[in-house]
C-alpha cells in the first residue's frame, strides 16, 4: 500500500502483463473496465485510491482518460505495447515501471481472476448496473450539471456495492469494440 495512488498507466501495464501471463488478450475497452474494477475494489477495501487521476462516465462505462490516450492507437485490437511516459527534457519515451509490491500484484491478479475472463460486453453490463457509480453519474448528467462526467472516488465508495454480474444470454450492449464519451 505504500506507493498508492499509482500512475494509472503503471497499473494498466500490470493488468496487461497479468492477462498476457494467463494467455488472455485485452482491448482498450476491456482494459478500462478492468482498471476501474481494480481501482474501485482497492478503494473500497483500503479507503484510499489505487490510481491517481479520475474516471469518466463514457458510453460503455468508466474510462480513465490518461490510460485511454496511452492505448488509443490499438483501437479495437488487442493491446500489444505497454504505456510509456515522456521525458520532458528530451522528449524520449521512458518505461513506466509496474508496482513490485506483492500486495498490489496480488490485488491485480485477484481482479483479473474474477473479471479478466469476461468479455468486453459483460464488463460493460457490470459497469452499467443500475445504481452503480457509472449509472449514478450518467443519470445525474441528465438532470443537473456533472462536471466532465467524472466518477469521483466518493461516488465509487458510495455506489460501488450496486455492481452486479449480468446473467443475460447476450450482453445488453452486445460486444462493443471501442468506447466514446457520453454526449
Amino acid at each position: 500500500m505504500a506507493g498508492a495512488p499509482y500512475d494509472p498507466r503503471a497499473i494498466a501495464n500490470l493488468i496487461l502483463d497479468e492477462g498476457e501471463r494467463v494467455g488472455r488478450e485485452t482491448t482498450n475497452l476491456a482494459l478500462q473496465k478492468l482498471l476501474y474494477f481494480a481501482h474501485a475494489i482497492y478503494l473500497v477495501q483500503h479507503k484510499k485510491p489505487l490510481v491517481s487521476g479520475y474516471f469518466e462516465a463514457w458510453r460503455y462505462g468508466p474510462v480513465h482518460p490518461a490510460v485511454y490516450a496511452s492505448f488509443k492507437a490499438a483501437g479495437e485490437r488487442p493491446i500489444k505495447a505497454r504505456a510509456s511516459a515522456r521525458n520532458v527534457t528530451t522528449g524520449e519515451a521512458v518505461e513506466i515501471r509496474t508496482p513490485a509490491e506483492s500486495e498490489i500484484v496480488e490485488h491485480v491478479r485477484r481482479t483479473m481472476a474474477y473479471y479478466g475472463q469476461l468479455t468486453p460486453g459483460r464488463l460493460v453490463d457490470i459497469s452499467h448496473a443500475k445504481g452503480a457509480p457509472w449509472d449514478y453519474v450518467a443519470n445525474k448528467a441528465r438532470t443537473s450539471v456533472a462536471l466532465g462526467l467524472r466518477i469521483s472516488d466518493d461516488v465509487i465508495l458510495k455506489f460501488f456495492k450496486h455492481h452486479k454480474i449480468s446473467v443475460a444470454e447476450v450482453p445488453s450492449a452486445g460486444e462493443p469494440g471501442e468506447d466514446t464519451p457520453l454526449t
